[in-house]
């Protein structure tokens, strides 16, 4: 496990590095910065307490985790999807938003709903069954 977090650790520090060199060809600097400082506190203010209260309201046990973590990919796929799903309508041109976004982030919700559930269920599974040894014909 310290392995496979390190590799995390040392491949989110590649990223960040990625968008820091990014940001230097950005020429509104403090639009892009006003907006992160906003995905921030919408995430720390709202989206957080609102997972952890819906966790704990809606489910007990051992599936408040998964529960959390749906809720918790959930609400990044609507922050990052906001824009287009709050755009003021039809574009100029049809290329520049070419897609059905909010169709499209329905089946994204969808699809981590149905991964959640699956999840579930075969955790369920496996905790019932019990653990079958290697069978071994009896001494005498």
């Amino acid at each position: 496990m310290r392995t496979v977090r390190g590799v995390a650790g040392a491949l989110g520090v590649v990223l960040m590095g990625v968008g820091v060199s990014l940001m230097t060809e950005v020429r509104d600097v403090t639009g892009v910065l006003l907006w992160l400082g906003g995905a921030l506190v919408l995430h720390d203010a709202v989206i957080a307490p609102a997972v952890l209260l819906v966790g704990l309201v809606l489910v007990r046990g051992r599936v408040r985790g998964p529960v959390r973590a749906a809720l918790l990919v959930a609400g990044a796929l609507t922050v990052v999807a906001l824009p287009v799903l709050l755009r003021p309508g039809r574009t100029a041109h049809p290329s520049v938003l070419p897609l059905d976004y909010p169709r499209n982030w329905l089946i994204a919700l969808t699809a981590v709903a149905a991964v959640t559930a699956l999840w579930m269920a075969a955790r369920a599974y496996f905790r019932r069954r019990p653990l079958e040894g290697p069978s071994r014909p009896p001494e005498g």
